[in-house]
């Protein structure tokens, strides 16, 4: 082989493999990042577009359990046909702690990795750490289309019915539950109507009694569920107080 033609063959290996070499690092630091990074909160998810069946009436939802704390089991307060997606995040107002159900469908890599090392934390529902809602989850978003049918997500009594205003503007109400099973708990359900038959005093039963409907937000504030929806994000929001904490509202 002539000397120059091996030069040449020589300077093209050596440009390969600085490429290679280059596209290695890349991936390096893709995958660092993926696992270390701020993916929990990445807004990738494809959602499929909403089915003209959802404007239809859906009926109560199946006695589905997505969250608890202690003694205390959160069910599904819609019917599940009508979830766009479920999502968590930190409340900041004294809101317990909730243990979500499921999945988490925006885990980073290194969780993911170690969850299907050790096993656990599978199944449904898929739900998400909201971007800017920390690592907290006191906070429970059950995503649906405005007009939905909410139902309690506990057995228990009603002990507080109450306006949600936001910049001056009232934009449905809170509902306070007593809980059969934690009476020293207080579960609050807002971003929604009030069913008008709803009274304080009244009884509840989870999956079967109507609290109201879904109120849309989109014009009052950004909801963050919007990032896995193909909505504004409009939702039932549940949170958790210790029941001291009505007297002092």
């Amino acid at each position: 082989m002539p000397r120059r033609h091996r030069r040449q063959v020589q300077e093209a290996r050596r440009r390969r493999l600085a490429l290679l070499v280059v596209i290695a690092a890349l991936a390096g630091l893709t995958l660092f990042f993926t696992a270390f990074g701020g993916s929990e909160h990445a807004s990738t998810a494809v959602v499929a577009p909403a089915s003209a069946s959802r404007l239809l009436p859906a009926g109560p939802p199946l006695p589905r359990v997505i969250a608890q704390l202690g003694a205390l089991q959160l069910k599904l307060p819609v019917n599940q046909s009508r979830v766009t997606a479920i999502g968590y995040f930190d409340a900041a107002d004294g809101s317990l702690s909730l243990t979500p159900l499921g999945t988490q469908a925006n885990a980073g890599l290194l969780k993911r990795l170690v969850r299907k090392i050790v096993g656990g934390g599978g199944g449904w529902p898929h739900w998400y750490l909201l971007p800017g809602g920390g690592s907290a989850t006191s906070a429970l978003d059950v995503g649906a289309a405005p007009g939905t049918d909410v139902y309690a997500p506990v057995d228990g009594s009603v002990v507080g019915i109450s306006r949600v205003v936001l910049n001056g503007r009232t934009y449905g109400s809170e509902i306070d539950i007593q809980p059969t099973s934690a009476p020293s708990m207080i579960v609050s359900v807002s971003h929604i109507a009030a069913d008008p038959s709803l009274t304080v005093g009244s009884m509840v039963t989870a999956n079967a009694s109507k609290l109201g409907v879904v109120l849309d937000f989109s014009h009052a504030e950004q909801q963050p569920l919007s990032h896995y929806t193909n909505d504004a994000g409009n939702h039932v929001l549940i949170e958790v107080h210790p029941s001291a904490s009505l007297q002092a509202r």
